[in-house]
């Protein structure tokens, strides 16, 4: 990105689709009570639907800017064309990047853009705000904060399992605590599915790394950010409903989330300790898959396949 460090104007609401046009309407019906308080305008980047999305998203929402990417991109990709979409038009001050399977809480983005910019102690300062997330028909509470991967960690979660290890700072990615959904809590990262990001930091990082297709592109920016000085906080009082939630994924999707998972880590540590983590991931999932889970025994087989590993070709981030 491009344009200076900005603290007026508008927050941009960020959205990517992709064949999205069955939870559209209830998304942009939840708008105007989740960005109540703010200045606010939409902008989707549709990756290529074939399901109506885009005709629907004009006959809805004929005031948002919809950009076509023309293929099925990504979900960094769409953040990216909608974040250059969103500078043509004028800037903005706060992003608000969301899945369309959110439906926010009254005032849940203004209470997240109010935290952006806070001090820290330590002298860095809030450049990503994040809400409580709950799925489900009982609004149960989505584990969405997390500690940066690590030998440990991903060792703890083979042995123990994400929730019992996320109980323990060391041996989980997860956090599980109860007390860290309580307060304004920092995390290492967080759950993309929503956040609020400040310009400040937009600027700082630059684009989202599109080498990700699907899966730790957030976490990526996360801690690119913190690495930089901005942090992600949660802030407790905002809330919003996920749909896709928690929900099991598919042997394909796990078996990329899992395969992410190393190749960010390999980005951002030395070959053995790489190596150590690629063991303990593959612990995990080689357990699981003789437990007989599908999606477990899909990543334990990719893991193993060094083409499967290779990093995917992509611009490199700002």
């Amino acid at each position: 990105m491009s344009g200076g460090t900005q603290t007026a104007g508008p927050v941009v609401v960020l959205a990517v689709t992709w064949n999205s046009a069955a939870v559209i309407p209830d998304f942009l019906a939840s708008l105007p009570a989740g960005m109540d308080g703010l200045d606010w305008r939409l902008v989707v980047a549709d990756n290529d639907s074939a399901d109506g999305t885009v005709a629907l998203l004009r006959s809805l929402a004929p005031d948002a800017t919809v950009v076509q990417t023309g293929r099925n991109a990504g979900y960094a990709a769409g953040v990216n064309a909608a974040l250059d979409a969103a500078q043509r038009e004028g800037g903005f001050r706060a992003a608000v990047v969301c899945n369309p399977d959110i439906r926010m809480r009254p005032g849940c983005a203004r209470l997240m853009v109010d935290a952006l910019g806070a001090a820290e102690p330590d002298g860095t300062r809030v450049g990503i705000s994040v809400p409580l997330l709950y799925e489900g028909e009982e609004r149960t509470l989505i584990h969405s904060l997390r500690r940066e991967s690590s030998v440990t960690r991903a060792l703890g979660e083979a042995v123990l399992g994400n929730r019992r290890a996320g109980r323990f700072r060391h041996w989980s990615e997860l956090v599980t605590d109860p007390v860290a959904y309580a307060g304004r809590t920092r995390a290492d990262w967080a759950t993309g599915a929503l956040m609020a990001l400040s310009r400040e930091c937009l600027d700082a990082c630059g684009r989202w790394d599109e080498s990700y297709f699907l899966y730790s592109e957030e976490t990526e920016y996360c801690l690119r950010a913190r690495d930089r000085g901005y942090v992600t906080r949660l802030q407790p009082e905002a809330g919003a409903d996920h749909l896709g939630g928690e929900s099991r994924v598919s042997p394909r999707l796990w078996t990329l989330l899992t395969l992410n998972r190393v190749r960010l880590y390999r980005r951002r540590n030395g070959a053995a300790a790489t190596a150590a983590f690629w063991a303990a991931v593959l612990l995990r999932e080689s357990s699981r898959a003789v437990l007989g889970k599908a999606p477990s025994r899909a990543a334990a087989a990719a893991l193993l396949s060094p083409a499967r590993l290779r990093e995917t070709p992509g611009p490199t981030p700002g």
